[in-house]
């Protein structure tokens, strides 16, 4: 079993709330909560892979 990033994830998951937050600024707010959710997905199966 590998262990996990846990500062690569935060890295990875931080520039995804920084490009949701620059779209709601630009007022999609569709868009950000397509990244928000995309990113949470990928981070949820880098966790899960390591975890294997």
């Amino acid at each position: 079993m590998q262990q996990t990033d846990y500062k690569a994830l935060y890295y990875a998951l931080f520039g995804k709330v920084a490009d949701a937050t620059d779209a709601l600024e630009l007022g999609n707010t569709e868009k950000a909560l397509e990244i928000l959710i995309a990113a949470q997905q990928e981070a949820e199966a880098a966790y899960l892979n390591v975890q294997e």
